[in-house]
């Protein structure tokens, strides 16, 4: 099975490359003195504003109060899957700038298992025949973009592979989301049908790197799937 972005990769696409708002407050009014009629009617006005004033005053604070509800109920929530977390059970390939998680029917390669091409990989074997694989690779193409590093790691993409188009998504990095693309793919090796997905783009560094999931069909459910491509964490 194909198992990394090969070594034709690194030598046809390496290349040099860089990679408030203010609110104010109205006057006030003045009353002039005058008759007892003119101090009345002056009288009333005063005490209609005062109570307009208290009124939205009572408006204020209720809207504060269910603002601030709204606001602590929302903080109580959580999700199912938060991006860059590992799934219970679950254990992680670990690189310098990139960490992925991966289901407990998974193993590690040690460093004299796996190709001097990756920095980490995992494997699933059935009946002794590898039926799925998790590499990471890093800074394989001098790319200046996400673009140009998914489409270094399509170059390690076995020929006669029916190859989909770049998705956008994001992973996450030190800061927050960092944009990355998602390439979906399929081959056929030994008889056998794979699903592949490589997930690329550039670290802080402006280094380029690939997560890349091959899986038999059948050996692998999408709901797997989404939670190895989520857990993918940037340094």
């Amino acid at each position: 099975m194909t198992s990394t972005i090969s070594e034709k990769t690194a030598a046809v696409r390496r290349r040099s490359g860089s990679g408030a708002m203010a609110a104010g407050t109205t006057g006030t009014g003045a009353m002039a003195a005058g008759t007892r009629a003119a101090r009345s009617v002056a009288a009333g006005s005063v005490a209609a504003g005062a109570r307009a004033v208290a009124s939205a005053a009572v408006s204020v604070v209720t809207s504060v109060a269910a603002s601030v509800a709204v606001l602590l109920t929302a903080g109580c929530g959580t999700t199912d899957t938060d991006a860059g977390a590992v799934p219970e059970g679950w254990d992680t390939l670990t690189t310098s700038s990139v960490t992925v998680a991966y289901p407990p029917a998974f193993a590690p390669q040690s460093d004299t298992e796996r190709s001097e091409y990756n920095a980490a990989a995992a494997t699933h074997t059935e009946g002794g025949k590898s039926v799925g694989m998790i590499t990471v690779q890093l800074d394989f193409t001098n790319a200046d973009s996400v673009e140009e590093a998914a489409i270094g790691a399509e170059a390690g993409i076995a020929l006669g592979s029916t190859l989909g188009k770049q998705q956008k998504m994001v992973v996450t990095g030190p800061d927050g989301e960092e944009e990355a693309r998602r390439v979906n793919f399929q081959f056929t090796e030994k008889n056998t049908r794979y699903q592949g997905v490589i997930v690329a783009g550039l670290d802080s560094a402006e280094k380029s790197y690939a997560v890349r999931i091959d899986a038999a069909t059948g050996t692998l459910d999408s709901g797997d799937l989404d939670k190895i491509i989520e857990s993918i964490t940037v340094k």
